[in-house]
Formats: structure tokens, C-alpha cells, sequence
């Protein structure tokens, strides 16, 4: 394990990696607390929380993507059938599990999406350490083993105790899997969180060695997840600490990025990076213009901020598969665009 000074051990900076991966994970918290308050534990979302924590959030942190792959021209030409034929390919994919079938659409995209989360959480625990040059195995295997279970678990929890008050998507868009596998989980994931904070403490006490911010990861990952999916059977817990913990990190990401490739860039590029709030008020723009066209042709909800319903319902088939193209673009990209390993020029995070 490599010495490393205390700026070398966060991926951004010590303010920036606090405020978003703790200071969310707190607000998280915060939230449900006001909920408690408000007596809306037990209801469906309100409105406001929709728009903070989908809209401005959730669906803007996909639009984040183009910041890194498709308003960039040169990386966008370095890997041009790759950035071009994912959303080609996954539109025609959707279209034809579509026509099987709604909840087959549905279904599928749940399943994408929560393997999507679940690998980014393990994806910052992977960059903390390269950041502080751990390599062993043993290390790395009860790291990987907490993070994975930290949200596995929860996982398990939901699928063996539907229905829930709650959805990823839609109704029904889980499927159930039998008590036995919640039963199991159970004690391996107390384990692998205990396994992990011992040997945290093992490290600082015999080595010195403290990795703070993979060390907070792990811990608002297990709290956030387990609150929100676990302890709380609501739709309102579920959004506030699933969306936050997820997608305030991932804009830090790709503003850090943007101001990296800045210099480079074109006069567009340069302006939409200027500033944080020029770089949000982009993405909460395009947020916006793709919840029009949900709300109006698709869901059918809130006309007071959308506009008057479409109807087009004989062509739901090409439209809902349509409007799914950026989140199933990013879910896919993701796992492809951070790696070390065919990205030699990004030195965003993780050294």
C-alpha cells in the first residue's frame, strides 16, 4: 500500500468529495427527517420532491453523459461507432421488447438501471482506492464484497417482500424472488459491513492508513440503501435517498471533467462548462424538454407544469423506446467511458 498525503487520498478535493458524497448523503437524511415531519412517509412523493429529486436530479444527471462523450467532438470521433451505435442499437432493442410487451419494456430497463447503480457505488469505492495506491487483494475483496452487499442486500430485501409501496419504474416492473434468498443475505451482509470497518480500523491502527472517503462510500451507501428500500416501506424515503446519494456525485464527475477538457474545447463547450450554475441550468434545460415529452404523450401528469396531453397512443411503441434512448445510453456508457483502460487522457478522479 502506497503512503499518501492527505490530498492525495480525495478524488476531487476534501471539500468537493465531502459535500458531495457526504453532504448528500446527509441531505438525504435531512429529507427524510422533513418527511417524518410532514407526515408524507406513508404517501406517494409530492410534487416538489419530484421536481428536486427526479427532474433536477435523476433525469438531468443522465443528460450529464453528453458533458463527457457526445459535446465533445474529438472524444465523440475517437470512438465513434461505439458513442454512435449504443443508442442506435438500444433504441431498435427497446422497440422490440416493446412490442413483447409494455411490462417486458419496463422489466428490462429496471434491471439495467439497477445494475447501473449498484456498479457506480462500487465504481467510487475502485476510484478511492487507485487514488491512494491500495492493490491487495485481500483488501480489495472485502471492500468489493461490503459495497456490492451494501446494496445487493436492500435489493434481496424488496424483491422477496413485493409488493412494496414503492417501484423502481412502474408497478410490477420486479420480479419476486423466494424468502430463502433475503434469509441468506442476511447474515453475509452484516458480515461483509463488519468486515469492512474492522479491517478500516485495523489499517489506521497498525498502518496508519486511513481512507476517509472511500471509508464515508461505503458507509452512506449502507445507511441511504437500507433506509430507503429497507426501513421505510415509502415512495418518499425511496426517491430521497436512492436519487441524491446517486446523481449529485456523478455532476461533481463531469464538471470536473468539463473544466479539464475546457481549455481544449470549442466556444460552446467552453461556455456551457463556464460556471456551475451555467453547467446545471444546461443540464435542467434538457431534463425539462424530456419530461415534456413524457408528461404529454406518455404518463400523462402534471399538465401544470408541462402542458396540455398528447395523444398518441398507437405510437407509444416507438415513442416510449425513443424517449428512453439517454438513460440507457448512460447506463451503458458509464461502463465504458471511466475506465482506466481505453481512456489514458481522462485523469479526472482516481489518479
Amino acid at each position: 500500500m502506497e503512503n499518501t498525503n492527505e490530498k492525495g487520498i480525495w478524488l476531487f478535493s476534501r471539500g468537493i468529495d465531502l459535500t458531495v458524497f457526504l453532504g448528500s448523503a446527509v441531505v438525504s437524511l435531512l429529507l427524510l427527517a422533513v418527511g417524518w415531519q410532514l407526515g408524507i412517509l406513508d404517501e406517494a412523493s409530492p410534487e416538489w420532491t419530484w421536481i428536486t429529486a427526479i427532474l433536477l436530479i435523476d433525469v438531468a444527471h443522465v443528460w450529464s453523459t453528453s458533458f463527457r462523450v457526445y459535446f465533445v467532438t474529438e472524444e465523440y470521433k475517437r470512438r465513434f461507432w461505439l458513442y454512435t451505435l449504443v443508442p442506435v442499437f438500444g433504441y431498435a432493442v427497446g422497440v422490440a421488447l416493446y412490442s413483447e410487451g409494455e411490462l417486458i419494456f419496463w422489466k428490462t430497463l429496471a434491471i439495467v438501471a439497477v445494475f447501473h447503480f449498484v456498479r457506480q457505488q462500487y465504481g467510487w469505492v475502485a476510484l478511492y482506492r487507485r487514488k491512494a495506491g491500495e492493490r491487495e487483494r485481500w483488501t480489495w475483496a472485502i471492500d468489493a464484497t461490503a459495497v456490492y452487499l451494501a446494496t445487493l442486500y436492500p435489493l434481496a430485501f424488496w424483491m422477496t417482500s413485493l409488493p412494496r409501496n414503492f417501484n423502481w419504474f412502474l408497478e410490477n416492473d420486479f420480479f419476486a424472488l423466494p424468502t430463502i434468498v433475503e434469509d441468506v443475505l442476511f447474515p453475509i451482509y452484516i458480515l461483509a459491513l463488519a468486515a469492512y470497518f474492522l479491517k478500516s480500523i485495523y489499517l489506521y491502527f497498525t498502518a496508519g492508513f486511513l481512507n476517509i472517503g472511500k471509508d464515508i462510500v461505503v458507509a452512506t451507501t449502507a445507511i441511504c440503501w437500507y433506509a430507503g428500500i429497507v426501513f421505510f416501506n415509502s415512495d418518499y424515503a425511496f426517491t430521497v435517498t436512492n436519487v441524491i446519494i446517486h446523481g449529485v456525485p456523478y455532476f461533481a464527475l463531469i464538471y470536473m471533467y468539463a473544466r479539464m477538457r475546457r481549455e481544449t474545447a470549442g466556444p460552446v463547450y467552453r461556455g456551457l462548462s463556464s460556471n456551475w450554475l451555467v453547467f446545471l441550468a444546461t443540464l435542467w434545460a434538457l431534463a425539462y424538454i424530456e419530461e415534456l415529452f413524457w408528461s404529454r404523450g406518455v404518463w400523462h401528469e402534471r399538465t401544470w407544469l408541462f402542458g396540455a396531453n398528447w395523444d398518441v397512443a398507437e405510437w407509444k411503441m416507438w415513442i416510449v423506446p425513443l424517449l428512453a434512448v439517454p438513460q440507457l445510453t448512460h447506463y451503458i456508457l458509464d461502463g465504458f467511458i471511466w475506465r482506466r483502460r481505453g481512456n489514458a487522457g481522462v485523469a479526472v478522479a482516481g489518479g
